[in-house]
């Protein structure tokens, strides 16, 4: 299991990597043969007003699944022990939904194949962002269904899931809704006068 070990606004001291590396390889230690990468970002924010200003997110790669869990407090180490319980709370989850699924027979008028998950995502790709883009992320995006994505969503830790819908091939946006369920933000075709009309995208909020 490859562990990275990142930081903002913060020193990574021996005390503190060697703090994360006993927490988080407790967290998935009943589930190495699931997991693949473990990046740990631990972040101070500068902003006085933000009392629980340390934070420590964890995302782990799980055969092509990513799992996501974040936590802030007014300590950095209570942060990591947090973060640590909820990434194992998330792999226990993910790991009875993948069993449930290898003992549910396959419909046999369906054929699913499974995308190839790369490694190198960003490529020979320059990154170029705007100034107030203070971070970007890459990951694999095969094909799933809209429940496969909803899934995934509630693994991420986020409000929001972006995916390829396996159905129509296209990019699309699964999201927790303000007033309780989830909606599904998919793309239009132009219509004849060049405008894209969406009526959900006012009820999205």
């Amino acid at each position: 299991m490859k562990l990275v070990i990142q930081g903002k606004n913060i020193e990574i001291t021996d005390a503190i990597r060697d703090y994360v590396n006993d927490k988080i390889t407790k967290a998935v230690n009943h589930f190495q043969n699931l997991t693949t990468e473990v990046d740990v970002h631990l972040s101070v924010a500068r902003n006085p007003r933000i009392s629980t200003n340390q934070s420590a997110e964890v995302t782990i790669y799980a055969n092509g699944t990513v799992i996501r869990a974040q936590e802030s407090t007014e300590s950095m180490y209570a942060s990591i022990d947090l973060v640590a319980n909820k990434i194992a709370r998330q792999l226990r989850k993910y790991k009875e939904k993948r069993n449930r699924k290898m003992h549910v027979p396959p419909k046999t008028s369906e054929t699913v194949a499974e995308a190839p998950v790369v490694d190198d995502l960003i490529g020979d790709r320059t990154v170029e962002l705007p100034e107030e883009v203070v971070r970007t992320k890459y990951f694999a995006m095969p094909p799933m269904s809209v429940r496969e994505a909803l899934e995934q969503l509630q693994l991420v830790d986020h409000d929001f899931f972006v995916f390829c819908n396996a159905e129509t091939g296209e990019i699309n946006v699964i999201y927790e809704r303000n007033h309780g369920g989830y909606g599904v933000i998919q793309p239009r075709k132009a219509q004849e006068n060049g405008y894209l009309q969406d009526d959900e995208m006012s009820k999205a909020s």
